[in-house]
């Protein structure tokens, strides 16, 4: 008798609370503004979207750059957030602004705030080529502000015996490693306090990968390569998982393969539309 084969689909999989808020009030703005619409920076890591939001007149404005000298409109703030400084450019400008920032991320930027005017050092865990991270970094009063990416950054990381120091972390962040750099910080014996800012739906999301690689035969993470919180999932699916294929659509997978497979695991990062993930699902079903 053939062996049943089965497709799972992670249930945290796709788009997070903060990420289907700003998307969806980016559509409804393109939708029913007679202004120009613009997002600082793509208003999610993901090139389906922002093509779609491209077709209906959304512009997206150059995040490393100021705000340009552009028609009035409504400008969007994306869930990554931005430093103190564009923050205030934006909103002092002709332009309505409209945040949608992360409320998670906000958090972070409110902690950074409070413990740096108490000249606290503050050390972030995370990607300092992140949008998020660069934003954070910007909220930041304190006359040193670090961030660490590695183990070999922690380890050397040194402090004066008299520095208080704030660790917070990216959200999306992955928390085995997270807690990997928070304890070698803290063996150096300095005075640190750390403030666990990683959201709860990036660790049930990196749970679930976790768990469905260690039982399937393949796994499929969805999402752009740009997508920080997709690539950490890629990672932890790798090591548990030989067949663990990242795509950003259908069109980057050979479905041929899957039919060799008897079970297969789909995840996908916070920037993925249902869509996306109910299509591959779809075509992998129907290889099985």
């Amino acid at each position: 008798m053939e062996e049943k084969k089965s497709v799972t689909v992670a249930k945290s999989a796709g788009f997070c609370f903060g990420v289907k808020r700003a998307v969806d009030f980016v559509y409804e703005c393109a939708s029913s503004s007679d202004k120009p619409i613009y997002t600082y920076g793509p208003i999610i890591h993901n090139e389906v979207v922002t093509k779609e939001l491209e077709d209906m007149g959304v512009t997206v404005l150059d995040p490393e750059k100021a705000l340009p000298n552009i028609p009035e409109g409504t400008v969007i703030i994306r869930s990554h957030g931005v430093t103190r400084e564009r923050f205030n450019e934006i909103s002092n400008s002709i332009h309505k602004c409209e945040d949608m920032t992360c409320p998670f991320v906000k958090k972070i930027h409110r902690l950074v705030e409070e413990h740096s005017r108490l000249k606290e050092t503050i050390l972030i865990i995370g990607n300092p080529e992140h949008p998020e991270v660069q934003g954070i970094c910007g909220w930041s009063e304190s006359p040193r502000t670090v961030v660490i990416n590695s183990k070999e950054e922690a380890f050397s990381f040194t402090a004066k015996t008299d520095e208080k120091i704030c660790i917070v972390s990216q959200t999306t962040y992955n928390y085995k490693k997270f807690q990997e750099l928070v304890e070698i910080i803290s063996q150096k014996g300095y005075d640190i306090s750390v403030i666990n800012t990683i959201c709860s739906a990036t660790t049930d999301r990196q749970t679930e990968a976790l768990s469905l690689a260690r039982v399937c035969d393949a796994m499929i993470v969805i999402g752009s390569l740009a997508s920080s919180n997709t690539q950490k999932l890629y990672e932890i699916c790798k090591k548990e998982c030989a067949n663990t294929y990242y795509i950003q659509t259908i069109d980057d997978l050979d479905v041929t393969k899957m039919n060799k497979f008897h079970s297969v695991g789909i995840t996908a990062g916070a920037s993925t539309p249902n869509k996306l993930i109910e299509e591959v699902q779809t075509n992998v079903r129907n290889e099985l």
